[in-house]
């Protein structure tokens, strides 16, 4: 499938998502959410995918929703806004809850909404002139894309309230501390690191990475006897898999495993 703003190449396990409307800040807007909805869904549903490098193409990874559409949708805003994030929700439910970890090189700045969908990824390496913005107080807006569980997960409701309700821009070392992004990498090195780390994931358990990565996701929702449940029916799942045998099978024979993600 081709779409107009965004690109997806599949090799050797890795899928590389990238935002390629990079004139334009690669905003937000309705043809951005729809294909953002449709490549996630390739991404859940295609078996070849074991990990995913998340990159956009531009001077800034996105600005964010696109102020000028909707200052020409004024009188029909929230019709626009409930249209929009019908297709955006889909995408960050689908990317949260498929097996493939993300891995985020994120320079310049990244705002609004897709700054809320790039902190639900599983990594996020960002050069140093990475800024990661809040926006929406700052146009009267409240928040979306997961943004009220993303940020929470990441820095703690405390540190996300802030974050939030200042319209704070954190640098990529304020990001660092605040637990907002995992790693600062030179400039020119970002990629290349990315890359790397996405390629480790994919030659990984894809089965088991997606258990542990829904189990995060209801880890501080569920009371510790569900939680526990929880866990002991995923193992007992993937303990079935090809990978759970190959990966015990190594271990006692002192090899180092050969995971097929399956």
């Amino acid at each position: 499938m081709e779409w107009d703003v965004l690109k997806l190449d599949i090799a050797d396990g890795v899928a590389h998502l990238r935002l390629t409307d990079g004139q334009r800040g690669n905003p937000i807007d309705a043809r951005m959410a729809r294909e953002l909805r449709e490549a996630s869904a390739e991404l859940r549903d295609n078996a070849t995918v074991r990990s995913v490098l998340w990159t956009a193409e531009g001077p800034a990874f996105s600005y964010g929703g696109e102020v000028k559409g909707l200052l020409r949708e004024l009188d029909s805003l929230p019709h626009l806004i409930r249209a929009l994030l019908t297709d955006l929700n889909e995408a960050v439910l689908n990317m949260q809850l498929m097996d493939a970890p993300i891995v985020v090189a994120l320079h310049g700045v990244c705002a609004g909404g897709m700054a809320a969908m790039v902190a639900g990824a599983d990594f996020i390496l960002a050069s140093p002139r990475a800024r990661m913005v809040a926006a929406y107080p700052g146009i009267g807006l409240s928040c979306d894309a997961g943004a009220s569980v993303s940020y929470a997960r990441r820095m703690g409701l405390s540190r996300a309230r802030r974050f939030l309700l200042m319209n704070e821009a954190l640098d990529a070392d304020a990001a660092l501390a605040a637990g907002l992004i995992d790693e600062v990498v030179q400039e020119d090195g970002v990629q290349a690191r990315a890359h790397g780390l996405a390629g480790k994931l994919a030659s990984g358990p894809t089965r088991a990475f997606g258990a542990i990565r829904r189990l995060l996701l209801g880890a501080a929702d569920h009371p510790l006897a569900t939680q526990l449940a929880l866990e002991a029916e995923a193992l007992a799942n993937i303990a079935g898999s090809i990978d759970a045998r190959e990966g015990l099978t190594a271990f006692s024979e002192k090899r180092k495993p050969v995971f097929r993600g399956c």
